[in-house]
């Protein structure tokens, strides 16, 4: 009996499956690509990496700090990590660059390591460089402290 079910449930799916695909015309079916499946569109061009060591500013509490210089070819491995290079506490002073956060040297219970956290060491899932390119989608966002300044009465 559950058999049945089960063959009966399968292919009244596959039939409806094959009627809403048969309902929609082939030339309405709109993709990303914004070209026909069958032609393959020039690429748009990649877009350059923000490279000017300067730090930006950042949009809301907490926000990791953008890499502001280009990060192409570093190694972010188990064996290496290029960013500490210049970012551990011992080579800023050679390099300039700014030291990672002590946070990055804690433990999920807040206690102190002396090496860089398992939970920090790959930079790259929190923080990343910038592209000089134009915005894909519309951005209305406002960060606090603009919320802040339209909401004050003015000072007479």
């Amino acid at each position: 009996m559950n058999a049945r079910k089960l063959i009966s449930m399968v292919a009244l799916l596959g039939l409806s499956f094959s009627i809403m695909a048969a309902s929609v015309p082939e030339d309405k079916i709109d993709t990303l690509r914004l070209a026909p499946l069958n032609v393959e569109p020039t690429p748009p061009a990649m877009q350059q990496v923000i490279n000017s060591d300067v730090k930006q500013v950042r949009n809301y509490p907490m926000q990791p700090p953008v890499i502001p210089h280009k990060i192409d070819g570093y190694q972010i491995d188990l064996k290496v990590n290029k960013c500490m290079q210049c970012h551990a506490r011992t080579s800023t002073g050679h390099s300039q660059a700014p030291m990672v956060s002590v946070t990055h040297y804690m433990d999920r219970d807040n206690n102190f390591l002396a090496d860089l956290s398992p939970r920090r060491y790959f930079c790259t899932q929190c923080h990343a460089p910038q592209l000089d390119a134009k915005l894909l989608v519309e951005n209305d966002f406002v960060d606090i402290d603009h919320l802040i300044k339209a909401t004050k009465p003015a000072k007479h």
